[in-house]
């Protein structure tokens, strides 16, 4: 029989990391349960959930996550997109069955602490994610606050059926790598009626990279009905994707103020694939550029070599990303700065069968310069139109850009491409 326990609030006594643990723990033993967190202020260090166990927050409760590293014993989890020695998340899962968080209630990562830590280079271990759940099957995050994460919000790594609805999640503009959601190398996912508004992507699909043991693909990923703002980008495939990302939709959201609407990112030496993605019924607005496709991606150590920047053709081997079966339909973006899209394959693999139909682009007047993709070789721009490179059969159709400077289209080694784009000299204002 499933039990539900109600915990009590901190008052001056101190940390109730011990005393929710343990409610934690005696619930899963009895065989699951709820946990419920009522009104009032809990501080704790990192906890960890428990198969068969909710835990439910109830309006007017704050789960606030101490930022003392010692509270956060050093785990093996994936980091960037292989297992790495880290901090443990704030709240932990791992080979879990059934695990929830839900309610009206608020979680506070105490983020402040770990981004100074981080600008000063003061921590051994990466900073610890909000929520980590690492090889878990049916899990569920319901209606809960949360904000001012340590590092990425929700994580979840590996996992088989996984339900995010009805989140919101804060994170100031400038928190460094403070992503929203990120599945990554999961199967059956589905995000929905989240508002997401943080200092990096607001939701990231991932599926490790070429230095991890195991390829894993991260497949059948629904996001619908969110709005995203702020972040570097709104709904983003990689960069880690040597497992490859497959089966995703993506329906029914708006995305305000992010730097790049739908992103992908890879590099040569990652491998992978991206396909079958479908993109219907999105409003983007002052958006600095609405679709990247990106296959020279360069941050981090290994973005810097010549493989990478190269933009003459490589052989292709097990190394080389496959970027495929993009559709986008029924598109709105007003407000847009650098760029209509900037979509590229590499020489050697190029991007193939993507469609864009329905869609209506339109700058600001007062539009600023931006790069629309982090590749050496892009400078910024400001008003573009659509910029494609090593696309092949491929088609544009009924494709509006209001207010670009110059052509709104403009292919280089493109092949097999059908275009109905229409261009127009009126900016948002």
């Amino acid at each position: 029989m499933h039990e539900t326990i109600q915990t009590t609030p901190t008052a001056s006594r101190g940390l109730a990391t011990s005393r929710l643990q343990a409610e934690i723990d005696a619930a899963a033993a009895r065989g699951g349960g709820r946990v419920v967190v009522p009104a009032g202020v809990h501080r704790t260090g990192a906890l960890r959930l428990r198969s068969h166990v909710e835990l439910h927050l109830e309006v007017g409760s704050v789960l606030q996550f101490d930022p003392d590293p010692q509270l956060y014993p050093v785990v093996t989890a994936r980091w960037e997109g292989v297992p790495r020695e880290v901090h443990m998340p704030c709240l932990f899962a791992d080979g879990e069955v059934g695990v929830a968080i839900t309610g009206l209630g608020t979680i506070e990562g105490g983020g402040e602490a770990w981004w100074r830590r981080q600008h000063d280079r003061e921590l051994e271990h990466p900073r610890p994610t909000l929520i980590g759940l690492h090889s878990c099957e049916r899990v569920t995050i319901r209606d809960v606050f949360l904000r001012d994460s340590p590092a990425w919000t929700v994580h979840p790594a590996l996992c088989h059926d996984v339900s995010v609805s009805g989140v919101r999640i804060l994170n100031p503009a400038s928190s460094p790598n403070t992503d929203g959601i990120n599945p990554e190398s999961c199967r059956n996912v589905r995000i929905s009626d989240c508002h997401i508004d943080v200092g990096d992507d607001c939701i990231a699909i991932k599926a490790g990279t070429e230095a991890a043991a195991a390829r894993v693909v991260c497949e059948n990923i629904t996001i619908t009905g969110c709005t995203m703002v702020h972040g570097h980008g709104g709904v983003v495939i990689g960069s880690e994707m040597s497992g490859g990302v497959r089966n995703v939709v993506i329906t029914g959201c708006v995305f305000q103020g992010t730097d790049r609407g739908i992103r992908i990112k890879t590099r040569r030496g990652r491998g992978g694939f991206v396909e079958d993605v479908r993109v219907t019924n999105v409003i983007m607005d002052g958006v600095m550029c609405p679709f990247v496709v990106n296959p020279f991606y360069h941050c981090g150590d290994d973005g810097k070599s010549e493989l990478v920047r190269d933009r003459s053709a490589r052989p292709v081997d097990e190394r080389t990303p496959v970027l495929r079966r993009l559709h986008i339909a029924h598109v709105t973006a007003r407000g847009a700065h650098a760029a209509a899209g900037h979509l590229f394959g590499l020489p050697e693999q190029p991007l193939e069968d993507i469609t864009l139909d329905d869609v209506s682009i339109s700058f600001a007047d007062d539009a600023q310069p931006g790069v629309p993709a982090m590749a050496d070789g892009v400078e910024p721009v400001v008003r573009a139109g659509f910029r494609l490179g090593h696309v092949v059969d491929s088609e544009l159709s009924r494709v509006r850009v209001l207010g670009a400077e110059g052509s709104p289209v403009t292919a280089t080694d493109c092949h097999g491409l059908i275009l109905d784009v229409r261009s127009g000299d009126d900016g948002d204002g």
